[in-house]
């Protein structure tokens, strides 16, 4: 019976040093150094409002803050079991479980795959956050 045991968190071990190792390699790659991108805000009405940033933070959130620190931008937001969870922005908030509403991340035109303080930030990328409807 012990050796079972003993097999079992073996492979327990191994299973979790793997699933590390995955993410290590497959997780968000930031860029260093100076970097121009741009920050599209779409809200309900199709409206947009667009800030041309420079930024030597690596990752959304972080170079955000200048703008928000300014007034110019806010983000309404919470930490969730998944990180930083945008509720609004410049005082429109999105209620999902109202009417399905939320904001949604776009990175060079395409669904983001990461939240706001996990994307990575590159030199000349453009951003959206665009309030949708599910």
């Amino acid at each position: 019976m012990k050796k079972k045991t003993w097999i079992w968190v073996c492979v327990l071990v191994v299973l979790v040093a793997l699933f590390a190792l995955i993410y290590h390699f497959a997780k968000p790659k930031a860029q260093a150094g100076s970097k121009a991108i741009t920050l599209t805000v779409v809200d309900d009405a199709g409206d947009e409002k667009v800030y041309n940033l420079k930024t030597d933070e690596e990752y959304l959130y972080d170079a955000l803050k200048p703008v928000i620190d300014k007034g110019d931008l806010t983000i309404d937001a919470e930490e969730s079991a998944y990180g930083l969870y945008i509720k609004g922005v410049n005082g429109l908030t999105a209620d999902y479980d109202k009417d399905g509403a939320y904001w949604a991340i776009y990175v060079n035109g395409e669904y983001g795959q990461f939240g706001i303080e996990s994307q990575p930030v590159a030199d000349g990328d453009a951003y959206k956050l665009v309030y949708e409807k599910y």
